[in-house]
């Protein structure tokens, strides 16, 4: 079984130990946690008033609203219960890449672990999908401590494939997430857009809430090199021995119009567009996050 030390240090565990991963929607999940449930109780929070029929426990009658309108009525409340998290890894040839020190691969393996470990800390379950242009390998979500192991072996064992259709798999994948919870996308989201929010779409339609870790490698970012360079595909045998100083401008062009109609669309569907980079700790980038998105 792999080990928690092959992932992630003692300092990564520290910098996201009382860190919480909460729904801001409604999920459904059978044990009692920290997220609402749709499901109607008698416990927790208050929802709503309903008015009495015949057969309902007199003990949840709501005595003062009869005091003031001579009639019965009952308080629903809403049951906390557990998230069903499933952290989605791309595991296609461009997050193979690496300019220098580590690949996107390697940081997204690293940034689901420390996902799971959170997960499963507060008592959530969390499933796991890697995929290039097909789902490769499909846990669904588990709770036990166990599960953990069975997580980190799967990501362990994920190498970089060939190419990638995002917006495929993730219509493969939306009948086989058939309850809502919270999915995790960590990809470098190399795709068609409009199809990628439309996929997105889907998800945003079976009611789950999507958050994505968009990875960058720096130099995919600022585009440093400044001489003739060979610049070859990641995902299959392609490449072009090309003057970057005549490239530049173009590149980061384009690059500017990706990530702007990429952002403006999950905006637009209320997906969380979060971009890391892999020379910024991945710890430190998913407590960032989540502190923000707590206070939000």
């Amino acid at each position: 079984m792999a080990e928690i030390s092959k992932f992630l240090t003692a300092k990564d565990v520290q910098t996201v130990s009382n860190l919480q991963i909460l729904a801001r929607q409604v999920v459904e999940g059978f044990c009692t946690g920290l997220h609402r449930s749709p499901n109607k109780g008698y416990s927790v929070e208050f929802r709503q008033h309903r008015q009495y029929v015949h057969g309902d426990e007199i003990r949840h009658l709501d005595w003062k609203v009869y005091g003031k309108s001579d009639r019965f009525y009952i308080r629903e409340y809403e049951e906390e219960t557990n998230l069903r998290g499933t952290l989605l890894v791309d595991a296609s040839g461009s997050m193979d890449y690496a300019s220098e020190g580590i690949s996107k691969l390697f940081y997204a393996t690293r940034l689901a672990a420390c996902l799971a470990h959170l997960m499963l800390q507060q008592a959530d379950g969390v499933g796991l999908v890697t995929f290039d242009k097909k789902v490769r390998k499909f846990i669904p979500a588990r709770s036990t401590a166990k599960h953990l192991s069975v997580c980190f072996d799967a990501l362990e064992s994920t190498k970089a494939g060939g190419e990638t259709e995002l917006s495929k798999v993730f219509k493969e994948l939306v009948p086989k997430l058939q309850r809502r919870g919270l999915l995790v996308i960590i990809s470098d989201c190399f795709a068609d857009v409009p199809s990628l929010l439309k996929s997105l779409a889907h998800f945003r339609h079976a009611h789950h809430e999507i958050i994505i870790f968009q990875v960058w490698d720096r130099a995919e970012l600022d585009f440093p090199f400044d001489r003739w360079t060979r610049f070859e595909s990641m995902e299959d045998e392609a490449f072009h021995l090309i003057d970057p100083a005549h490239v530049k401008k173009n590149y980061m062009k384009r690059l500017e119009e990706f990530r702007e109609q990429l952002t403006k669309g999950c905006h637009r569907h209320k997906v969380d567009l979060v971009p890391v980079v892999t020379d910024e700790p991945f710890a430190e980038a998913l407590a960032k996050y989540l502190t923000l998105r707590s206070r939000r």
